[in-house]
């Protein structure tokens, strides 16, 4: 299996030790490095500070159920794939879960083996949907040239721009991602790493950068967009 490979990280929340133990020992067999939480607020807490590759989420869980934790994550802005487990097999259960954010649905007692096929299958689609164009170290659009290499470019007037070494990465992550929205936690991972956080406003003033650079009317762009609440979009 490609997860072998890739050594996909996973956050495994039930509250049930045994059942918790037994998914833990079988996505370890399968490859995946496994975490686990039994309660609601330390799935938040870890999911802020911790990268996962996907999340398995039981709904009946003390102090918060897992549909309010997965909404909370949601308004976080944060894509993990999730896949509900749940004890609850009536349909509105299963709408109710995908509605609020949920990837995927399994209802108790599920087979192992559906449950590590859904596991894989949820990890390598949104693998695709995050996987990036692959961009040369020339770029052009719309009368403007971007050199990576150099981190330079020819503005929209035709005049040569110098490019810090964070903006050429942000251009090069936005431009990859053409046509999508690039969220915000994507552009820290990336751009910056896990430990500097800065601040929606310094991401906000690179983007403003671009539009000087590149959009003939920086009030009405045609290239570079914010999209409130969630990220940023390159559209060539």
């Amino acid at each position: 299996m490609t997860t072998k490979e890739t050594k996909a990280s996973l956050l495994v929340v039930e509250d049930e030790e045994s059942l918790r133990d037994a998914l833990k020992l079988n996505l370890e067999l399968e490859g995946y490095e496994v975490t686990t939480a039994d309660n609601g607020p330390a799935v938040i807490k870890m999911v802020k500070n911790e990268h996962f590759d996907l999340i398995l989420l039981d709904i009946m869980l003390p102090d918060m159920d897992g549909i309010t934790v997965c909404e909370t994550i949601r308004t976080q802005h944060n894509n993990v794939p999730i896949l509900f487990l749940s004890a609850r097999n009536t349909g509105a259960d299963r709408v109710e879960g995908l509605k609020k954010g949920g990837d995927d649905y399994m209802t108790k007692p599920f087979n192992l083996e559906e449950l590590l096929l859904r596991v894989d299958k949820l990890i390598v689609k949104d693998k695709k949907i995050k996987a990036p164009q692959s961009v040369t170290d020339i770029y052009e659009f719309d009368g403007c040239k971007v050199d990576f290499a150099a981190h330079e470019c020819i503005d929209v007037a035709g005049k040569p721009q110098e490019l810090s070494k964070k903006e050429a990465a942000l251009l090069k992550l936005l431009i990859e991602h053409e046509g999508q929205v690039v969220s915000r936690e994507h552009i820290l991972q990336v751009v910056w790493g896990y430990n500097v956080y800065p601040t929606t406003r310094t991401i906000d003033n690179f983007i403003l950068n671009f539009r000087k650079y590149f959009e003939k009317d920086s009030r009405n762009p045609r290239h570079f967009h914010s999209v409130r609440g969630i990220g940023y979009k390159f559209t060539a």
